[in-house]
């Protein structure tokens, strides 16, 4: 007897209801939710409009309860710490969330009872403004000085995001695994379930889409770089000689003060044919050992851009430098170095002068931030062998221009990461005799980004490309859960740090797992809130995971 036919032989009867009863139970409901963006800008600046629509579509009827909608900036880091000490050994991780704005008013677009009809499409629209700093209650550790505060309430660009920067085409920022930070909305729809504990919240689907966001970054001004323990050189000295095991023909001083910052165009890191150029001033000072001396011929000036990059897994407290890096298990260092130009000085000509007068050796030093604006004024002091005779004196104008192999962002200091840069001047000096000296300086120089003009988000027209093709929708279906992961898995131990606030006027501030949080339930800081940004966590990765692959399940079911 063939399975497809009864026991007399006939067809069982085609039943509808059973057999959609059977594909309910074979594929359960699914809600999807994508998001597209109204602007075609594939780099997001200062006070640029982020708009929006996210739409929802259920296979079957939904029932939900709540929509929510936030531009999300996170910031996260790691340590490998490897020790003779098994106890301080292993990895140490952090995780800050240092903003969150939540759209209001999307109650109004909910559909009749709050139900989702199967097939049909909801749009909910967003819009969002990138601002200009973050609140002060993000950054509520110690710090050493006010500017430390001011600088961690700054807006970080997208910093080491592989989401981006591994895809074709696409330039290196430098950054190392250990750091990132990112930018993205966030899309969630959400019911109430009741349990024998109680009610609780449930996902039935959630969406990120990650952005790029550069923001405007004034110039600074110059740091202050003197000092023995200070890692810049600003001045150096070295004894020439006429030749090997000859005597000496002088001294030869090298002094530049921090030049201009190198400043960014929006989005110049994707538009070749935008350079970002400044210039550094060399002052030269050769004090002779005799009247007859002459001053040595110069060769060529080499300048070399070192990305420093510095991660913490705790919020730091002060501007991070190398030697406190080093001795400091909780914080870590990458470096890169690029090289920027080799430039011939062999025509620079040299200025004789005169002995200077007596007021004017027992000058104290100028400070080493102080410019250079040309004249006698700028000349470097004198060396620790200068005679009180003429000496000689050459300016050298240092051109820099960024290259375009590398995708560069801003200088910017935050609770957790900092990116800066110090540049590198060697002047090689044509020797006698076989020897070729050199001289070399480290300076702070600093990378800042310009305001875009128009700050509007250019509106997509009915002939306009979409802003994102099916198959890289399809492609971000990866899941949010690595991106906004802290949100919900914060364990009672550590409700005591305050939550991230909102930032956009008429929203409701929420608690880490997205729910509304009564103003007289929330939970006050606790004494250790100083030693942590609001949003911050130091949770194991196995917690993380556990936690995590417990909410799928849950969100499953």
């Amino acid at each position: 007897m063939s399975p497809a036919t009864t026991p007399t032989g006939e067809a069982p009867p085609n039943v509808p209801g059973v057999q959609a009863r059977l594909r309910h139970l074979v594929q359960a409901p699914r809600v999807d939710i994508s998001i597209k963006l109204a602007s075609r800008k594939q780099v997001f600046t200062t006070l640029d409009k982020i708009e929006g629509v996210a739409s929802v579509t259920a296979t079957a009827d939904t029932y939900f309860d709540d929509v929510e909608i936030e531009f999300v900036g996170t910031a996260r880091t790691f340590l490998e710490r490897l020790t003779t000490a098994a106890a301080a050994s292993g990895r140490s991780e952090a995780f800050h969330q240092f903003l969150k704005l939540t759209q209001p008013g999307l109650e109004d677009h909910y559909p009749e009872g709050n139900i989702l009809k199967a097939g049909q499409t909801y749009d909910f629209p967003f819009v969002f403004g990138v601002p200009q700093q973050l609140l002060p209650r993000i950054c509520q550790h110690k710090v050493q000085s006010p500017s430390v505060r001011d600088a961690h309430l700054q807006l970080p660009p997208t910093f080491g995001d592989k989401d981006f920067t591994d895809q074709p085409g696409e330039l290196s920022d430098m950054a190392p695994d250990m750091a990132s930070v990112r930018y993205g909305v966030f899309a969630k729809i959400s019911k109430v379930k009741s349990t024998d504990e109680g009610a609780s919240r449930v996902s039935l689907a959630s969406r990120a889409k990650k952005l790029r966001i550069s923001p405007a970054v004034d110039e600074e001004p110059p740091l202050d770089a003197g000092g023995k323990d200070s890692e810049y050189v600003m001045r150096k000295e070295k004894m020439m000689r006429k030749g090997m095991l000859k005597g000496k023909l002088g001294t030869l001083v090298m002094e530049a003060s921090q030049p201009p910052s190198l400043r960014m165009k929006p989005n110049s890191n994707r538009d070749s044919e935008s350079r970002t150029t400044t210039m550094a001033t060399v002052m030269l000072r050769f004090d002779p050992a005799d009247e007859h001396a002459q001053p040595p011929r110069l060769n060529c000036m080499n300048s070399k851009l070192k990305a420093v990059t510095f991660f913490a897994s705790s919020a730091r407290q002060s501007f991070p430098t190398k030697n406190a890096s080093s001795l400091d298990l909780s914080q870590g260092i990458h470096t890169e170095q690029l090289q920027l130009s080799s430039r011939c000085m062999a025509n620079v000509e040299w200025t004789k002068r005169q002995a200077e007068k007596p007021a004017d050796t027992t000058t104290a030093r100028r400070d080493s931030a102080t410019s250079f604006s040309g004249g006698i004024d700028n000349t470097p002091q004198p060396s620790e062998q200068y005679k009180g005779k003429s000496y000689y004196t050459a300016r050298l104008l240092v051109p820099l221009t960024l290259p375009n192999n590398k995708a560069f962002v801003p200088t910017f200091h935050s609770c957790l990461v900092s990116r800066q840069y110090a540049l590198k001047l060697d002047l090689s000096i044509s020797g006698t005799g076989g020897i070729a000296p050199s001289l070399d300086l480290k300076l702070p120089i600093q990378i800042s980004q310009a305001g875009r003009q128009d700050n509007q988000s250019p509106e997509r027209g009915p002939g306009a490309p979409p802003a994102i093709s099916p198959e890289e929708e399809a492609a971000e279906s990866e899941s949010i859960y690595d991106f906004f992961e802290p949100r919900s898995m914060s364990p009672p131990s550590f409700t005591s740090a305050s939550p991230p606030p909102t930032q956009q006027q008429g929203q409701q501030e929420r608690d880490q797992s997205g729910s509304r949080t009564p103003p007289e339930r929330r939970t006050p800081r606790a004494s250790r809130a100083d030693e942590a940004p609001p949003g911050y966590s130091v949770l194991p990765p196995g917690a993380q995971r556990m936690m995590r692959d417990r909410s799928v399940e849950i969100a499953a079911h």
